[in-house]
């Protein structure tokens, strides 16, 4: 990273539709380890975070709940703000964009835009997924009606709307890609924006009739029914968070453009199209990097609170510590992929990583020290001795360094575990517990050196962890006699400074085992609460909606039929189905000979489920299942009421 005076990062604001889960929680750790570090290094540091407010969905669910929607966005948002307190994140602001100073910067911004000539007024027709707040075209939908983000059907809109000029904006966007090659992280990512701006970019639509809650127009434009499209709105944060329409009160715009800005991503495009589109137009820098990271399941599965496997942030930290919770999202899996979250997962990490790697090191310095030298090591000869493991320490620094503002943050962590694990290895390779019993003084010094090498490796972690693991580093650095300063950053991480003394002072163990029988009980409780989950959902006799679209149906037509020897019930059909070239037709082993004939069926367009585990039927593989009516007067097949495109989706 080069030297900046000020450093400018954000979360994204999080949308006010339900309380915070891991996906937030993964989110506001990356950003605030980046500005505990950037604080350590000697910047000034603005760290914002907050929540989004407005829109349909959030107006719908206030609604839905009974609620005055201001008071339904205060009772969301304020659980957002407390657990990040519980979590000691180190925000400097927590915006809202129900605040009015908020409101009066989108205004200002929408003005100015509108004045430049990059906002119209038209009529927009189109489709609108609600849980998205987003409008997509025909060529972007799922089977011509499902959202591709979230995969909810979309509704038609039709409505008076402002539009946004993008498509002016679609060479600029990509020559910024080019000439800021780390503009989004990771690469992957990046590669990503760059093919769907390529495909092309439409003009969008930035205010809506059909509801209410969300910022008005300027007042001068004269439009009372108009609200701004939510995201306009609340990307705009960014900017009104540093003052942007304050005309110099309490500015902060000398921090902007945002040096990081960490977001999931299903809000990618919005980030690295959208924002800097309404950027250029408002003649303002933009970000430095933006990072994209993935989406975290529970067990291999997608959390859904129907099935009851969301991860509550707040009851892992409470089980098993908050700076473990921190250790384990950024450890686990590298930046922008997915993540897996698992009880047994986190508790190897800790009692691996933690517990055996850094706080057995810092354990067996307490006791030799303690032991051979009352606890006071002190010596000049370290580099004379210990000078390869000293250089292969300093790589690891410089590769951790490179790799935190990068956004590699597993890769980070596993460079400072490079330095822990020379540190383990030398006190095995060395055997202090036999050079302290030689009668040659040159042992002794030899093993004084190192103590001293461990506690200087020690202080390093030490000083890159604190962002990460903010109060177990703390305590460990009181144990070396030392602080968790700028100064020493410099010093040791900066200019490769040995320190020639220490006086360790003892403290408890820092990351306790997790005891087997813990494991055992949290696996317990999890099938407990699955099973009860699905029992309740069995009792009602209902399904979830994940459920629901996890049943792919879909219509096609029966070319062939020929019957099952040996059974009065089944029939072996070939269902054409055009959209799979890999497999243009489908095999069907269906129970329909009683009430169908086999002539009766070639040409009958069916609907099928095309995604049913095979089954052998008296010998015969079955691919599906042609979906029926029972009355008392028999089987009646489900057909489309028109001749319908074979392969088309059920919903």
């Amino acid at each position: 990273m080069s030297c900046k005076k000020k450093i400018f990062i954000t979360t994204p604001i999080y949308y006010v539709n339900g309380d915070a889960h891991i996906g937030h929680a993964y989110t506001t750790i990356i950003a605030d380890t980046l500005a505990r570090h950037s604080r350590l290094i000697g910047e000034d540091t603005f760290f914002l975070t907050g929540t989004d407010e407005h829109g349909q969905k959030i107006e719908n669910s206030a609604k839905a709940n009974n609620m005055d929607t201001q008071k339904y966005v205060d009772a969301i948002s304020v659980k957002f703000k407390n657990l990040w307190d519980e979590f000691d994140i180190s925000y400097d602001k927590f915006i809202r964009t129900t605040d009015d100073e908020h409101k009066l910067a989108v205004q200002k911004a929408f003005l100015k835009m509108y004045e430049k000539g990059d906002i119209y007024k038209d009529t927009y027709e189109g489709n609108y997924c609600i849980s998205c707040e987003s409008f997509w075209t025909k060529i972007q939908l799922i089977d011509e009606e499902g959202c591709p983000d979230c995969g909810k059907p979309t509704s038609i809109v039709k409505e008076e709307s402002y539009f946004f000029r993008l498509s002016n904006y679609q060479d600029k966007i990509l020559k910024w890609y080019k000439d800021n090659p780390k503009a989004i992280l990771p690469q992957s990512k990046a590669n990503e924006m760059i093919n769907f701006v390529k495909g092309g970019l439409e003009d969008l639509s930035i205010s809506r009739t059909s509801f209410s809650w969300g910022v008005k127009l300027p007042d001068s434009m004269n439009e009372p029914k108009h609200v701004m499209y939510v995201w306009l709105d609340a990307l705009m944060n960014y900017a009104s968070a540093c003052g942007y329409g304050l005309d110099g009160k309490d500015s902060k715009m000398d921090f902007f453009p945002p040096y990081v800005q960490v977001i999931g991503k299903d809000i990618s495009r919005f980030h690295t199209i959208f924002w800097p589109a309404f950027l250029m137009s408002l003649d303002l820098p933009l970000p430095k990097h933006i990072g994209i990271h993935g989406w975290w399941t529970k067990d291999g599965a997608k959390m859904s609170k129907s099935v009851g496997n969301v991860v509550d942030p707040k009851e892992i930290a409470d089980t098993y510590g908050i700076d473990e919770f921190r250790y384990f999202l950024l450890r686990e899996v590298p930046f922008g992929s997915d993540g897996d979250f698992s009880h047994k997962a986190l508790i190897s990490r800790i009692n691996s990583d933690l517990a055996n790697d850094l706080g057995n090191l810092l354990n067996r310095l307490m006791g030799m020290s303690e032991k051979y030298f009352n606890s006071h090591i002190s010596s000049n000869k370290v580099s004379d001795y210990y000078k390869e493991q000293i250089h292969q320490s300093n790589k690891f620094l410089e590769n951790a360094k490179e790799c935190l503002y990068n956004l590699q943050l597993n890769r980070f962590l596993e460079n400072i575990w490079g330095i822990l694990d020379i540190a383990n290895k030398t006190i095995t390779a060395d055997e202090p517990w036999v050079l302290i019993k030689s009668e040659k003084e040159e042992d002794k010094q030899r093993v004084m050196a190192l103590l001293v090498l461990l506690a200087n490796l020690l202080n390093r972690c030490n000083l890159m962890l604190e962002c990460v693991m903010p109060h177990k580093i703390k305590t460990a650095s009181k144990c070396l006699g030392v602080d968790i300063d700028t100064k020493n950053y410099k010093n040791t991480i900066e200019n490769l400074e040995l320190i020639e003394e220490f006086t360790i002072t003892k403290i408890d163990s820092l990351f306790p085992k997790v005891d087997k029988e813990i494991i055992e009980q949290l696996d317990k409780k999890a099938e407990n609460e699955q099973a009860n989950k699905k029992q309740e959902l069995a009792n009602e006799g209902v399904i979830t909606i994940d459920e629901f679209f996890a049943t792919k149906l879909k219509v096609g037509t029966i070319i062939e039929a020929k019957e099952v020897p040996k059974s009065s019930k089944l029939l072996i059909v070939q269902i054409k189905q055009q959209d799979n070239e890999k497999e243009p037709t489908r095999q069907v082993v269906a129970g329909i000979k009683e009430y169908y004939k086999r002539d009766d069926l070639i040409g009958k367009q069916v609907c099928f489920v095309a995604n049913l585990k095979p089954a052998k039927l008296m010998g015969h593989v079955s691919n599906g299942m042609i979906l029926c009516a029972k009355d008392k007067d028999g089987l009646s097949i489900i057909s489309p009421d028109r001749p319908t495109q074979d392969g088309s989706i059920v919903r």
